[in-house]
Formats: C-alpha cells, structure tokens, sequence
C-alpha cells in the first residue's frame, strides 16, 4: 500500500503527462489497494464521477476542470462557434453525472465562462487559457484547505475527542482537506487529538477513507458503526463534530452525506458544538433552503450487496438509498470556509461574505 503522503501532495487529481487526459486514484478500491487511472475520453470521465472513483466536492472540481479541459483538446473545429457548441455539450454530459454536489456545476460553469468570454480569440489560444483556468481550480483549492484548516484548528484544543462523518480529507481535496485538516494540520504542529470516525452507510467512506487517511497521519482514530455515535457523545469522549459539505444553502442548511443530519441532532442533544467545513465553492446563494437541494438516490445493491459476499437481505425487499441528508441550520454551530468562522444568522452572514 502506497504512503498517504502521495494524496497529501495533490496528487489524487492531476493531468497526465502529456495533458490529454486525468489521472486519479481509483477511491473504490481503497484502503485495500491503491490505483492510478488514467481517463480521457467523455464516458470514462463521466462513470468516474458516477461511480464515485473521485468523490469528495472540492477533488470532484478538480477533476471537472481538468476533465472538460482534455475534452476541449479533442474538439475538431477552428471555427469558434462550432468550438462553443460541442464545449457546452461536454459540460453538459459531465455536469448530469452527480446532482448534489455544486463544485461540479461551480468549476465547469467556471470552465465554460473561459470559452463564453474570448470570442475574439482563436481555439488555440482559448485553450491555452482553459489550462491556466483548470490548473487554478486546483492551486486555489490547496491555498483554501490551508485557510480552513487554520480556522478550524483555532476551535479545537490539545486533546480533543472529536467525531466525524464521512470523507473530507486530502482524498477529497488536494491538500489537508476541509473537515479533516484542522486535525492534520494540528497533527503537524505536534497536538493530539482523538477521533472517532463513523463508518458512513452505504459507501463505507469513512471506514474505507477517512481512517485510512488519520491512520496514516499518525493520528489517534477509532472506527465506529453510524448508531454508535450516541454513546461515545454520551460517554463524554467527543468536544467537537467535524464534517464537510458538498452543498450549503442560503439560509446554512448544508447538504453531507447520509446520517450527518443524525449526528448533528445528537450533537445538539448533547450540547457539543456542531462545525460544517468547506470552501465558499460549495455555497449556493441561488438555493434559498435545503429543501430545494435535490437529493442523489443510489441502486439498493450498494446497500444489499455492496460490501458482502453474500446478499444481506432478500431480492424482492425494497430499499431506500438517498446519498445525502440535509442538516438543518439552526443545528450547526459555526459554518468554517477559507474566508473565515460563520456565526448564525446564516443568511446574514452567507450574504456578507460574498458581498
């Protein structure tokens, strides 16, 4: 097994050598087995989204820009308007891949704004501009993960026991990652921390990842079952509640994978401070409440089959499968972005920011 240091250093999402095509670590084979794949053509970006092999909000920008950007190169016209048009249509593809995660929507509409803009200019000098754009998609989210985690670490103390639900760390970013880095940025600078980590029904991100990742960092972490969170808030081993989010709504209510609503109710019961982490890209002003947020819905099998030799349960039972929860505002306690810690009122302080 690969050393983490290798996600560490941004190079889960990258260009490959010769530009043509992006090159990921295949997340569904982790922690077992660490693969590199190689994707360059419009379907094989696409599954890779579908199917979860880059995941995590900020990576899956990432991988949007560079993806959209190799597509570019493959684009046979010198006419700009011909150009512009099978552009959209690419963006368009990658872009239904997932629905909930506003990065994806975010980096290609960011992407698209390039060829939308240079009329004037020649295909290959748009080009030359698409690969400055995708390659600032990523140095800026490297510059924002260290932000976050700078302001999250100043909410944490030495010691802390602290619970997490899902992946949002280097895996999922470039550098340190959002809901993970005030713990491995802490870590550099010699504090401890205890961590427990949910498992994350149906995908296992946080048993496949996020222990992965905090075992690798040194870090003092304890997988747990989801309906486990409740005792250990109970037995007093959590201060703090970090998680990510692949979307937030006007109003602070911020869209995570399945059960971090839960969490946050236990969080609340219990009286420990409930911190969603993520870059301003992840903020929909245009999204008034959670309730518009549409919800991702997955095959049954990941939850009959997905991690089993055998089925769970039987064929002809029915399963509900969403990916994400909604968590409402008044249930977090701070909104932490490279920008700064976001106090309620959410929609004042949402606003603010971007004003």
């Amino acid at each position: 097994m690969e050393n983490i240091k290798r996600v560490t250093d941004a190079d889960n999402v990258r260009l490959s050598e010769d530009e043509k095509s992006v090159v990921i670590i295949d997340q569904t084979k982790l922690p077992n087995v660490t693969e590199y794949l190689t994707l360059g053509t419009a379907e094989e970006l696409y599954e890779a989204i579908q199917k979860l092999r880059v995941r995590g909000a900020p990576a899956i920008g990432i991988f949007a820009g560079y993806g959209i950007y190799c597509l570019a190169q493959t684009i046979r016209s010198d006419d700009y308007e011909g150009f512009r048009k099978k552009f959209h249509e690419y963006k368009e593809h990658l872009n239904s891949s997932r629905p909930t995660a506003v990065n994806l929507s975010w980096a290609l509409n960011r992407m698209e704004r390039v060829v939308t803009s240079n009329p004037h200019l020649s295909v290959g000098e748009i080009l030359d501009l698409l690969r400055e754009e995708c390659v600032m998609i990523q140095q800026e989210d490297i510059a924002m993960c260290r932000a976050i985690s700078e302001y999250g670490l100043s909410l944490l103390k030495n010691g802390d026991g602290i619970i997490t639900h899902c992946n949002a760390g280097p895996l999922a970013t470039s550098r340190y990652g959002t809901a993970l880095g005030p713990i491995l940025l802490g870590r550099e600078k010699g504090m401890q921390f205890k961590v427990f980590a949910d498992e994350t029904r149906p995908l296992l991100q946080g048993a496949r990842l996020t222990a992965y990742e905090l075992q690798k960092a040194g870090v003092d972490v304890t997988l747990i079952c989801d309906n486990m969170a409740s005792i250990v808030m109970k037995n007093g081993w959590i201060q703090a509640c970090l998680v990510g989010c692949d979307r937030i709504a006007a109003n602070g209510d911020a869209a995570n994978k399945i059960g971090t609503s839960g969490v946050a109710i236990l969080a609340k019961y219990y009286g420990i401070p409930f911190y969603v982490l993520g870059p301003s890209s992840t903020i929909d002003l245009d999204c008034p409440t959670g309730n518009e947020i549409k919800i991702e819905l997955r095959s049954p099998d990941e939850i009959k089959r997905g991690f089993y030799k055998e089925p769970v349960a039987l064929e002809e039972v029915k399963c509900y499968n969403p990916a994400f929860d909604i968590t409402d505002h008044s249930l977090i306690t701070a909104i932490i972005t490279e920008k700064g810690i976001l106090r309620p009122p959410y929609d004042k302080a949402l606003a603010d920011m971007f004003r």
